[in-house]
């Protein structure tokens, strides 16, 4: 049996539920950036005469920034603590975001929408490791999937908002790109106030200020003694290069990078993607949301299902039966409209599993000194090939056409479920600093 401790076996309270919250705002303003330039691009591009290579800049800039932010972010915050950058970057994506309306051409566009991409990637590691810290082990794994859910519920707003403000007129576009700032605002008032992690301070020295923490949250009686003993490493860049963790990185790194590039090529570019498979007019941008409220679903589905599937199940089923529905919309690129909304869908709802695990694997499989730089390198990483991917769609749509763009985005997904079923662990009912050791129990449950 798992250890018992007051931390990760503590009841689900309203500070759980208050920082899942406030944690998800950077995946709802992820998903809303990185969806409502599909939407601008439809006016921006014409605007601007932008061919397809800079279209295909201009969505994958935050793809970029992304892969540069979200490693800085990492480290970051395992050198100077959680709470210190909870809003600093949010507040760097308001400034950026505002900046965007009075952008004359594409090289500043491209410029500020690195900087938010930037910022975006900083929040991951940040929010993440936070939240993995305080949640207990019952409830870590629902509570970090449910994160990914509030990224399509910003990708969903984001062509809800984007259709209302195509009737604004030639500047429709300006108000899409600027309109990230309101959110952010709203989310860093909300996050203000957040304690520290108490293991973060433990591993720090800081002992009064992480038995403060502690109480406030967990009681009175509580301290750092209730916290678990992880194994002494020690701390920095060095510890991912030992054999276990970068066997653990490359796995995270690739199934992250297979889930993610055909589900981003789709955001960025949705209403051109479906245009080419034959929906016209309206049809595109209440399509693209309808999709969205299914990948809010199957994120949905995946929370309430993790705990009795495991992690591996989940993870090899989302990958095998998404990537059947990409394959049967490449083999049938030219089906009536419903059929290949339904096929749309249906990927969306199946991949559920894969974009929840994204956010659990890299917290559960690295320890607290090396966990918020682990889950920054890893999104890194995995956004190098989702930048390509998107920077690759417009290009792939006029010079492959549709079906061959969907066959190579089912190929990708499919990868995932062979790498899945080699290399995925089981962390299903583990303590963190079980299931973040290397001789753990991680190890023992292929």
């Amino acid at each position: 049996m798992p250890a018992s401790s007051v931390l990760d076996d503590a009841p689900l309270s309203g500070f759980h539920k208050r920082l899942a919250l406030y944690s998800s705002g950077g995946p709802f303003l992820d998903g809303y950036i990185l969806s409502i330039v599909g939407v601008a691009l439809v006016q921006l591009g014409p605007q601007l005469r932008l061919s397809d290579a800079a279209q295909g800049l201009i969505g994958a800039s935050a793809l970029i920034g992304i892969f540069c932010g979200a490693f800085l972010g990492g480290y970051l915050t395992d050198r100077f603590g959680r709470q210190v950058l909870y809003t600093v970057d949010l507040i760097a994506i308001i400034g950026c975001s505002v900046a965007q309306f009075w952008a004359a051409d594409p090289v500043w566009l491209f410029v500020l929408r690195l900087l938010i991409g930037m910022a975006v990637g900083a929040d991951y590691p940040i929010a993440t490791s936070l939240l993995a810290e305080f949640t207990p082990r019952r409830y870590r794994g629902p509570l970090l999937g449910g994160l990914m859910v509030m990224w399509f519920v910003g990708a969903a707003t984001a062509y809800v908002v984007g259709e209302a403000l195509l009737t604004v007129g030639a500047t429709g576009w300006r108000w899409m790109l600027a309109s990230p700032a309101l959110p952010a605002a709203v989310i860093v008032m909300l996050r203000l106030g957040t304690p520290e992690s108490p293991r973060w301070l433990a591993k720090k020295g800081r002992v009064d200020e992480a038995n403060a923490v502690m109480r406030k949250v967990f009681g009175d009686q509580a301290d750092i003694s209730d916290l678990p003993e992880e194994e002494r490493e020690s701390a920095g860049l060095v510890l991912l290069w030992r054999s276990g963790y970068l066997g653990r990185m490359l796995f995270v790194s690739a199934f992250w990078t297979c889930s993610i590039v055909p589900l981003f090529a789709v955001y960025a570019f949705g209403p051109r993607i479906l245009g080419a498979l034959h929906l016209q007019g309206r049809l595109v941008n209440v399509g693209s949301a309808l999709i969205t409220v299914f990948f809010v679903v199957g994120c949905v589905l995946a929370m309430v299902v993790i705990n009795r599937m495991g992690r591996r199940a989940l993870l090899i089923h989302s990958f095998v039966w998404s990537g059947l529905a990409l394959l049967l919309l490449g083999v049938f690129p030219a089906a009536p409209a419903g059929v290949i909304i339904v096929l749309f869908a249906a990927y969306a709802v199946l991949i559920g599993g894969a974009q929840n695990l994204q956010w659990i694997y890299p917290n559960e499989l690295f320890p607290t000194e090396i966990r918020g730089t682990a889950v920054g390198l890893a999104s890194s990483l995995s956004r190098v090939g989702a930048a390509v991917g998107t920077y690759l769609v417009p290009l792939a749509l006029t010079g492959w056409g549709i079906g061959t763009t969907m066959l190579t985005a089912a190929a990708i997904t499919l990868l995932g479920a062979v790498i899945s079923l080699r290399w995925a662990p089981e962390t299903r009912g583990l303590a963190l600093h079980e299931s973040a050791a290397l001789a753990g129990p991680a190890l023992s449950r292929p």
